[in-house]
């Protein structure tokens, strides 16, 4: 008997194709707009993880004033390269500390000029950025006590100085000086905060304080943490560490804020879920418009064929027989929508995952969750135009016109 009215239910539908058609419209776009912004929101959040652990491994930043942020530091009080000597030494469980002083300067090579970052730091920046080597070298001891004029450049530095050319050993202009290329760092891409992490130029410290700025200035501590490390107990102890270094008294606040990144990732991620959430909630609404647009073609559908109902109950149809075959109709009809919608979310996650350059994340929880979800809305809005059917009288439905 099912199969029976399963192949009636087809045969409806296939009838009034261009019906069926745009009356699943609603639930193919409700579908396609759940699994897509399901899709890309998770993509999103997928992508600023990896940004934010692209700053480094159980990273702590440390930096001077009583906020992070632009204008953040005020006129505080910058830190000393003993400071990075003093958290390596006297705090459990870190595994490097980099000291690191910032500057803009415009880069010369070749007869080209650009724009740049220029860093001051050790070779324990590598260590806590999670930076790599393409070719050459770190910095030797004696270059870094010496503030040799040397340095480590980026990928977008290279391809807009060097271009084709080789730059490894080449000659690059920092301002008054002039500095060898010993080493050309791996790209990291866009960083988490929309910066071209590439574009830098990375010397020995005091190459930058003794030759570029001409002070002493420390702008930041970068302190990577060893595996398994409390990030808390750490933090702590640097706090303490620094309050008694910079001479701050027990009412005094702090002065210098201490970040960790991955409480930042986890901040982020959790504002990009939310966010997905709400999108797949709004994006929903449309299933359910949708729902309404089948409730209202199988009322058009039961009045159009009310003599053949009628007729079907004269004959010895069953009340049930009659429910279940206009209720499969609105099933068959949303689910079919919910497999279009899949299919065209699919393909729309995939080009527009590409577009944005976030990860496409398969989740098949979420498409088969919209498929039954489709399934569902088949049954609650197809119920009561089945209902009406089955409750025809059958004497009035054969005198119908």
């Amino acid at each position: 008997m099912l199969l029976n009215t399963l192949m009636l239910a087809l045969r409806s539908i296939r009838r009034n194709l261009m019906r069926s058609f745009l009356t699943i419209l609603g639930i193919v776009i409700g579908v396609s707009a759940v699994i897509t912004m399901v899709t890309l929101g998770s993509g999103a959040t997928l992508a600023v993880q990896n940004q934010i652990s692209g700053l480094g491994t159980n990273l702590l930043q440390v930096r001077p004033g009583q906020r992070m942020g632009p204008g953040g530091g005020g006129n505080a009080v910058a830190f000393k390269e003993s400071d990075a000597d003093a958290i390596a030494t006297q705090i459990g469980g870190i595994a490097a500390v980099a000291p690191e002083a910032r500057t803009n300067s415009t880069l010369v090579a070749f007869g080209r000029n650009w724009s740049s970052s220029v860093i001051g730091s050790t070779n324990d920046w590598l260590t806590t950025g999670n930076w790599k080597l393409v070719s050459g070298r770190e910095f030797s001891n004696d270059e870094q006590r010496g503030g040799a004029a040397v340095c480590l450049i980026g990928e977008t530095v290279r391809r807009e100085l060097f271009g084709a050319q080789a730059a490894l050993g080449a000659q690059l202009r920092v301002k008054q000086i002039s500095c060898e290329i010993v080493g050309l760092l791996a790209s990291k891409g866009q960083g988490a905060f929309g910066n071209d992490q590439d574009d830098v130029v990375l010397v020995p410290l005091k190459t930058l304080q003794r030759r570029i700025t001409g002070n002493n200035r420390v702008n930041s501590l970068l302190v990577s943490m060893q595996d398994g490390s409390d990030a808390k107990r750490v933090t702590s102890g640097i706090t303490q560490l620094l309050r008694e270094r910079r001479k701050l008294a027990s009412g005094d606040e702090d002065n210098f804020n201490v970040l960790d990144t991955k409480q930042l990732a986890d901040t982020l991620s959790g504002t990009t879920k939310v966010m997905t959430m709400l999108l797949g909630a709004v994006a929903a609404v449309s299933l359910l418009v949708g729902g309404i647009g089948i409730m209202n073609i199988m009322l058009v559908s039961v009045t159009e064929r009310t003599r053949e109902i009628g007729l079907r109950l004269a004959i010895g149809a069953l009340e049930r027989e009659v429910l279940l075959q206009f209720l499969i109709e609105a099933v068959v009809l949303a689910a079919l929508g919910g497999l279009v919608g899949i299919v065209l979310a699919t393909g729309a996650s995939v080009g527009l995952a590409a577009l944005m350059d976030v990860p496409y994340t398969f989740n098949l929880a979420v498409n088969v969750l919209s498929f039954v979800f489709s399934a569902v809305i088949g049954v609650v809005f197809g119920y009561f135009p089945a209902r009406r059917a089955a409750r025809m009288d059958p004497i009035d439905a054969l005198r119908h016109e």
